[in-house]
This record gives structure tokens, sequence and C-alpha cells, in this order.
């Protein structure tokens, strides 16, 4: 197949992207540009935030380009250069964008703290550090590494997470409080994944290659939890806050303890929506 080939099905599946997703996401802009000018309303001291990252802005992926640029700024490198960067990535890849407006529903869905669409947009930095390493995993899949590990150190400073950019996430993902996950470079996360703080999908140590965990749709890992290795985390499943998994886990089973043993077995929804981390 030609490059001109690959590059016009790139395009043509984009547009097709873009038309199934366009009306959800202009709703959900509208949603959230309401909220934030009623709490502009209701407490004025922040209305400069609120104009700034929000009412000034006429799309979802324009405030979230100026929101991430602004966290993710350095001395040597200017917000307004990283918000080009950012939306290059947004016009190169319309499913960023769109990813970016299943997380915010899934935070909804899923954080009992979480009240309203604008929360998550606002002042949760799991959702800026998944949208941060969204930007990463592009730069990092168009070899512009050097950048992508910019986008990388500065999550972890600025959020306290530590993605490393080729690693492959889903869609509809929450990073629950997020202080202190990391996670590898050959991590996969599938869609529907809730991760609470302290996470770690790392290595077995110098191993090369291949080496990190596969976690599969609507899995829960609870707070601290440690996934070590090329290993599967099964469908539906459940890791136990404080667990360290070094094998594989099968589908919709509950796994605790050190090391994690299977401690029962689940069905029906995704513990991952229900966010229920009791055995």
């Amino acid at each position: 197949m030609s490059l001109q080939t690959k590059v016009s099905e790139k395009e043509n599946a984009n547009q097709k992207v873009k038309r199934i997703h366009s009306n959800d996401l202009e709703s959900l802009w509208r949603t959230i540009r309401d909220e934030v000018k009623l709490r502009a309303d209701f407490e004025p001291i922040m209305s400069t935030f609120f104009y700034a990252t929000v009412l000034n802005h006429n799309s979802f992926e324009g405030a979230l380009s100026f929101l991430l640029a602004s966290k993710l700024d350095s001395p040597v490198v200017s917000s307004m250069a990283i918000r080009e960067i950012i939306e290059e990535a947004y016009q190169a890849d319309p499913t960023i964008i769109f990813a970016a407006e299943t997380d915010i529903k899934a935070v909804r869905e899923r954080d009992p703290a979480c009240k309203s669409f604008s929360t998550p947009f606002l002042f949760f930095k799991g959702f800026h550090a998944i949208q941060g390493h969204r930007i990463a995993n592009w730069l990092w899949n168009n070899d512009r590494h050097s950048l992508a590990f910019y986008f990388q150190n500065q999550m972890s400073e600025k959020f306290g997470v530590d993605i490393h950019p080729a690693a492959n996430i889903g869609q509809g993902i929450m990073f629950d409080h997020a202080t202190g996950i990391v996670v590898g470079e050959t991590t996969t996360i599938e869609d529907g994944v809730t991760m609470l703080h302290g996470v770690t999908l790392g290595g077995t140590g110098k191993d090369r290659g291949d080496r990190h965990p596969k976690i599969r749709k609507g899995v829960l890992i609870g707070a601290s939890a440690s996934i070590i290795g090329n290993i599967e985390i099964g469908e539906g499943a459940k890791v136990g806050a404080g667990s360290v998994v070094m094998e594989n886990v099968p589908a919709q089973v509950t796994v605790a303890g050190v090391p994690a043993k299977i401690v029962g077995k689940l069905s029906g929804a995704y513990p991952a929506e229900e966010v229920d981390q009791k055995f």
C-alpha cells in the first residue's frame, strides 16, 4: 500500500469519526459552558479563571488546548508553543478530542465527588494527565520523541502522573485522584478502565521488549496496586487496593493480596463503572 493511499484512508477515517461524534461533543461543550457561566456568576472572584479557560473559547478543543498548555509550559517552552502542538495533534487525529469527551462522561458517571461535567475539565488532574498523554502518544507515534518526553516530564512534575509516551490508552478512562500513577512503555489500557491513585503498571526489571501489563476493558484497579510484567488483567476484572499482581488474571474475577490471588468472581456490569472496591 502506498503512502498516499494510507494518508487518504486515515483522512477518510478521521472524517467518519467527526461525523459520528460531533453532535455529542457540541452538546457536551454547551453544557460545560452553561455550568461555568453559573460558576462565574456565583463566584465572581474566580471569573477571570473561568473566562480564560472556558468562556472565552468557541469550542471544546480550543478550551482544552488552552488549559493543557497553561499547565504544561515551562520557562524554555512557552504555553503558546505547547498549544500549537496540541492543536496540531487535534487537527491530525480527531479521535484524541473525542476520547477526551468520553473520559469526561466516564468521570461524571463514576465519581460520586463529581457533580458536573465542567469539574473534571477544570480541576481534575487525572483527566488532565490522560489528555496530556494523548498528545505525547501522538508525538511519539510520529517520531517526535523529544517533544513526547517533554510532555511526559511536565506531566510527572505538574500532576504526579508518569506515563511513558508509547503506552496505549483507550477511551472512557478515569484516573481517580491520580497522584503516583506510573504506566510503563509497553502498557496497554483498553476502554472503560478505572484506576485509583498510586497504581503502578510496571516491568519486572531490565527486560526489554514487550514487558508491561495489558489491562483489558472495564477493569477496576484499586489504590496502590502494582501490576508487574507482561501479563494480562482480563476483561471486567477487579484488582484490590495494595495488591501485587505478577500473573495473568482471568476475566470477571476479583484478585487481592501480596502476591494477588483470586478471592471472588464477578458478574454483570464492569467493576470499572461501579467503582465498588469491596471484595
